[in-house]
């Protein structure tokens, strides 16, 4: 008898199936007829079962012909109703047959139908075990969670096999026996089906570290990293002979194992290999103008990557000759436009029989509840407002107005009274038409999905293109200074100079001359157009911090320089004597003098993004920039799945998104109360460098309502996209997932749709990029130390946020940040070990090349190794076909991979960011501040474990440095033996090089490199031996 063991672990993510925003899920299974289900967790979108259920396996032979159903359900009436969340189909074949083999697997929840709406994973762990005894009990066919409780699970023997299958071991024993005679040994390799790969779509990595640095450890108290296993002091793969040795033994013990199992389930080496698909692009095919002209549709629009979606506006301008409505003669006029349910209202003019507004309604044309427009003038009043008239219009008599025509021109109508007479009521100038929303009007147009938005918070709602300031490096040289007299005769102390620019603060180092200091120090600074900072240069005592002498500088009268041939000439400027008490000595003239060489050097690119993804590339000189290559197109088209970030205060969602490329910002119009937005806005920017990358954020708006000032809008998720990975003139829509890293974990906030267009207008300008250096020529001629950087882009930063954060609507502070990733060079565990992976996945192409070759030294395939012999001795007779055939290699490989190029963008890559499993303290660690505002013993223990990922580092870097050592001392006789040896040994390879052909020097190179394994021996050779004896300055080290 078999037993199939389902482990339901947890859930995350699922979908609120009730009005509070959350559901009461259980889990219920369904194999081979027989259904079990665990408790219900109330009111938890998150929740943890941990609970174990069995199942009758009745014939094993079949397993692989069974499926099991996991169901996710929402228990609505105490089990009496529920709810479809999801579910998980598994087949048997994916089945292990041993518990040690079983790992906990996150599977995303399926739809049950078309119309399904589903999200989350679920966390299982699944194996069958074969059991003779009777300690199981049969599971009840329908039983409950207190029922599935009671099934005993203390003991699983996983070692117990049929004695069918015992035999086939011993007769396989004995056949392998008489084999051990012929063939030294013999690899069984098993491959994963796609089957298998289709059920594991996120491997979750075993960390069990006390210390250690990377994801494959297991018990690691004090790895780096690696391959490790139960190593307490290894570095990843650094630890050789006898951990190869174990392992090895290990291989051959389970290799029995493997066979015995049937198809591998898994063959886990603890290494993620393949993304959760929940984090994965989905293409999409909306019916776009741009395929849709390619199919023969003729009509063409500006707008043609977005969905065209039409507006009724309303253009309310004026009004004239209104009556008087109240007893005291005078008239507060305002108007009212209705459509259905919608009502929007301009602002009240107080005694104004000549009104003018010039507010531009839009309704949603899938939103129109009602055939009649009306547009009603009132008349404000403490009480009751009165009505003043009125003008209806019909929908089917509107007319349409799509760019590039002129916009329509407004009319003058008659208001009607209530009864429809029109009378001396005045008149009113409205314009009234139907349009889409490339429509001029549309971005300063009041919107009917936002009818419940005060006048003072519209503009916060609305869509606006934003620019950067231009930015600049300003240069201050502080070389020397005369005659500087100190505070108090007969105390000359030493002295510096403090320059400060807005709040840029850099100090020289402290002159020892007292009375014509010497400093020769220079200064770079960020300013920003229209250059209307100041520049304050002080003289200072170092004790004390007495200023001896002052100087103001405007940034406007600065010189500034175009290229790098040369530098203005440095000045002496006169210092302005600064006491704080009024003496007879400040009244005189103060003939002290600095040396100063100050200019702003616009050859620079100003950094306010990280190089490895900037958007802009270009020199601050408009004179130095490159001409544009093309430009890009990118439609906001919409978003799905969005998760409630108002849920306390009963709403959903108000999103807008925010685009940057370049200097040049766009934010959307903000969609209020909606978990799936349809935005369908369209923007353009010049492409000057492809090497570039567009970022695109979603962020919920929390200042719609009359927040306070210092509310922080919250990140909903991000996109950066390459421009060099798009191809030209395609259009790419996909949806992309918006992953948020949060103190609780990473977390999925939703998709949003986005339509992409890259079209080059110069391709032999874009082909000559790829050779110019990527940032401008004075980065290069007089680059800018890396400490320097950091410190320059922080302010830039700072410049670009504060002069964004004065527009209307403002583009927030946190907004700005998030997007240029300021907190990119701050230290993180995750960033840290996933830099490691990534140098492990590049040096795995070299061990790759590696193995290759060792298996033709060994002659692991014979045939291989005598056409590489074959290869090589044609190569030696004709040298002047290595580079060709080395070319040839090279294209004929990229056009083999052209096959399998990537058919979609890049996008924000969960795994390879090690963000799908991390630790929490690792998570608690990242979001800290700086300086550390934990506990200290939280800060001991960390720092605990820094010195130990530091030690393994250490140990590395000694070691590099020792062989580096041995090299240097092959020829400076700090072993005069090893020394000697080498020189002769080194003359007598001339002499024998000179008097032999190079062809049969390489030849016998070459064949002894690849001998056969007969003649090799498992001792190291004699170069390498001599090479380690070799003396190293590591013993010298104190």
């Amino acid at each position: 008898m078999a037993r199939l063991v389902v482990e339901i672990q947890d859930a995350s993510d699922l979908m609120p199936k009730d009005d509070q925003g959350s559901a009461s899920p259980f889990v219920e299974v369904d194999f081979d007829g027989q259904k079990q289900k665990t408790q219900t967790k109330h009111k938890d979108l998150n929740p943890q079962w941990n609970e174990k259920l069995v199942f009758n396996v009745n014939n094993p032979r079949d397993l692989h012909n069974k499926t099991i159903d996991v169901i996710v359900y929402n228990d609505r009436k105490g089990g009496h109703h529920k709810n479809f969340l999801g579910r998980v189909r598994l087949h048997g074949s994916s089945i292990p047959f041993q518990e040690s083999e079983a790992i906990i697997q996150r599977y995303p929840l399926d739809k049950r139908g078309l119309f399904s709406h589903i999200k989350g994973d679920i966390a299982l762990r699944v194996y069958a075990v074969h059991d003779s005894s009777a300690s199981y009990a049969p599971p009840p066919q329908d039983g409950g969670a207190e029922e599935s409780n009671t099934v005993p699970l203390q003991e699983i023997n996983t070692n117990y096999k049929p004695e069918e299958v015992l035999k086939e071991e011993e007769e396989r024993g004995v056949e392998g026996m008489k084999k051990k005679k012929k063939e030294k040994e013999v690899r069984t390799f098993h491959t994963l089906g796609a089957g298998t790969h289709e059920h594991h779509p996120a491997t979750q990595p075993s960390v069990i570290s006390g210390g250690g640095f990377g994801g494959f450890e297991k018990s690691n108290t004090g790895g780096f990293g690696g391959f490790e296993k139960n190593n307490p002091g290894g570095f990843g793969g650094f630890e050789s002979n006898n951990f190869m040795k174990e392992k090895v033994a290990a291989v051959a013990e389970t290799r029995a194992d493997f066979a015995r199992a049937g198809p591998a389930s898994m063959m886990h080496m603890q290494v993620p290999t393949k993304q959760n698909p929940e984090f994965a692009l989905v293409e999409t095919r909306p019916p776009l103008a741009a395929r849709l002209r390619r199919r023969g549709d003729k009509t063409s629009s500006t707008y043609d990557l977005v969905e065209q979606m039409f507006y009724l506006y309303v253009n309310v301008v004026k009004a004239r000759d209104l009556p008087v409505m109240d007893v005291t003669g005078s008239l507060d006029p305002y108007v009212e436009v209705k459509l259905g349910n919608y009502k929007g209202q301009t602002k009240p003019l107080e005694k104004n029989q000549y009104p003018v507004w010039n507010q531009v309604f839009a309704f949603s044309r899938e939103m129109l509840q009602s055939s009649v427009l009306e547009v009603i003038l009132m008349d404000k009043d403490l009480v009751k407002d009165d009505f003043v008239g009125r003008v209806r219009f019909d929908l089917p008599e509107i007319p349409l107005r799509l760019p590039p025509d002129s916009p329509l021109a407004p009319q003058w109508y008659k208001l009607e009274d209530k009864k429809g007479d029109r009378h001396n009521n005045g008149e009113i100038m409205l314009a009234v038409w139907v349009g889409t929303q490339a429509d001029e009007a549309f971005p300063d147009a009041w919107h009917s999905d936002a009818h419940n938005i005060s006048h003072s918070n519209m503009s916060n709602t609305r869509s606006k293109v934003y620019f950067s300031p231009k930015l600049y490096y300003l240069k201050v040289d502080v070389m020397a200074a005369q005659d500087i007299i100190p505070s108090e005769k007969g105390r000359a102390q030493d002295t510096y100079v403090r320059v400060l620019l807005g709040n840029q603060l850099r100090d020289t180092r402290s002159s020892p001359i007292r009375m014509n200091p010497v400093w020769n120090e220079d200064f770079m600074f960020v300013v920003s157009e229209p250059l209307e900072d100041l520049i304050i240069i002080t003289v200072e005592e170092k004790v004390g911090a007495v200023v001896l002498g002052r100087l103001v500088v405007s940034v406007r009268d600065v010189m500034h320089r175009h290229d790098h041939h040369k530098a203005p000439e440095p000045r002496w400027h006169n210092l302005h004597r600064h006491f704080e008490e009024d003496t007879d000595k400040q009244k005189d003239k103060f003939t002290s003098k600095i040396l100063l060489r100050i200019y702003v050097d616009s050859g620079y690119h100003v950094l306010d993004e990280s190089t490895h993804f900037s958007s802009d590339l270009q020199p601050s000189s408009k004179h130095l920039r490159k001409p544009s290559i093309g430009f890009l197109e990118l439609g906001i088209l919409s978003a799905k799945n969005l998760l409630p970030m108002k849920g306390k205060d009963g709403r959903t969602t108000d999103a807008y998104c925010v685009a940057k490329y370049g200097n040049k910002w766009i934010r959307t119009r903000t969609l209020l109360d909606t978990l799936a937005p349809r935005w369908n806005e369209q923007y353009t920017w010049d492409v000057h460098d492809p090497c570039t990358v567009i970022t695109v954020g979603v962020f919920d708006n929390c200042h719609v309502n009359g927040s306070k000032e210092d509310t922080r809008d919250q990140r909903i998720g991000k996109v950066r996209i390459r421009l060099s990975t798009l191809e030209t003139n395609r259009v790419y829509t996909h949806y992309y997932p918006l992953l948020v890293l949060q103190p609780s974990g990473l977390k999925k906030h939703g998709e949003l749709h986005l339509a992409l267009r890259f079209t080059c207008t110069a391709w032999a300008n874009m082909v000559t990029q790829y050779g110019k250096p990527l940032l401008p020529k004075m980065h290069y001629i007089q680059p800018i130390s890396f400490r320097h950087k950091d410190w320059l882009r922080h302010h830039a930063v700072q410049i670009v946020a504060a002069r964004l954060a004065r527009s209307e609507p403002p583009l927030r502070r946190e907004i700005v940040e998030y997007m240029l990733d300021v907190d990119i060079h701050l230290w993180s565990l995750r960033r840290s070990k996933a830099n490691f992976y990534r140098i492990m996945s590049l040096l795995s192409g070299v061990t790759a090349v590696c193995n290759w070759i060792n298996e033709i030294c060994f002659w692991r395939n014979p045939i291989t190794t005598c056409l590489v012999h074959v290869l090589f001795l044609i190569l030696v007779c004709y040298p002047e076909l290595v580079l060709p055939t080395i070319f040839l290699y090279l294209f004929v490989i990229g056009i083999w991979n052209y096959r399998f190029r990537p058919k979609q963008p890049p996008h924000m890559d969960a795994r390879l960011s090690q963000a799908e499993f991390i630790p929490p303290d690792d998570l608690d660690e990242e979001f800290d501040t700086f300086p550390s505002s934990r506990h200290p013993d939280t800060v001991r223990v960390r720092y605990d474990r820094l010195r130990i990922v530091a030690s393994k580092v250490q140990s590395v870097v000694g070691d590099l440095a020792s062989q580096g050592e041995r090299a240097l001392a092959l020829l400076s006789w700090r072993d005069s033996r090893a020394t000697a040896i080498f020189i002769i040994f080194s003359l007598i390879w001339a002499v024998f090089i000179y008097v032999t052909p190079f062809q049969v020097v390489a030849v016998l190179v070459g064949l002894y490199l690849l001998r056969h394994p007969r003649f090799r021996s498992k001792m190291p050779s004699v170069p390498v031996n001599f090479f380690k004896r070799l003396p190293c300055k590591s013993d010298v080290l104190l």
